[in-house]
């Protein structure tokens, strides 16, 4: 379990933003299942000082990022 948390990062983003992240066990099987449920990938994983991350955007247009923390 990893509990609930949040953060805020600064991005280059033209309007403020917020992104809910959850926690997977893998990000990059996880963002390619999301790949073949027909989520749109707007960010590749990515491994970052705490762990790894990617952002999916849904087919309805909603985003959400997968956020897999290091060990």
């Amino acid at each position: 379990s990893f509990g609930t948390g949040c953060g805020l990062v600064e991005c280059d983003t033209e309007t403020p933003a917020w992104l809910p992240y959850v926690a997977v066990p893998d990000v990059v099987s996880t963002t390619e299942r999301g790949r073949l449920l027909g989520a749109s990938v707007l960010l590749d994983p990515r491994e970052g000082p705490t762990g790894a991350r990617s952002v999916l955007s849904t087919p309805a247009g909603g985003e959400i990022a997968l956020w897999q923390p290091n060990r």
